[in-house]
């Protein structure tokens, strides 16, 4: 079983990198869903994105007190805005609209998190 959840870890750390470039895809949670598999696996590796100097904060904030800072939220709701203009100007209706509906309920959520 350890060795499911670390592979599970480790891939769970592969769509957070990606998410680290690609505005429609988010890096955090993925973040948390690896400290979550490295844990049970890992600590040394659950200790390395605990400790890392950029992701670290954001992830123990969220384990700890549910946190979001602002400057996360702002860049969350913003790329998520990025996508629906992109959306809208690529793919037109009835498509943007699902982009819109995305922002609404991801973004009114993220709002409302304790900073």
């Amino acid at each position: 079983m350890r060795t499911l959840y670390r592979v599970l870890g480790y891939f769970a750390v592969a769509l957070g990198a990606i998410g680290a470039f690609l505005p429609i895809m988010p890096t955090v949670p993925f973040l948390l869903l690896a400290v979550y598999f490295f844990a049970r696996s890992s600590p040394e590796l659950e200790k390395k994105i605990l400790d890392h100097p950029h992701w670290g904060p954001q992830v123990k904030d969220w384990r700890d007190r549910r946190a979001i800072s602002r400057r996360a939220k702002t860049l969350a709701i913003g790329a998520m805005m990025t996508g629906a203009v992109f959306t809208y100007f690529t793919l037109g209706a009835p498509y943007y609209w699902i982009s819109i509906a995305i922002l609404v309920i991801a973004g009114s959520w993220i709002a409302t998190r304790n900073e």
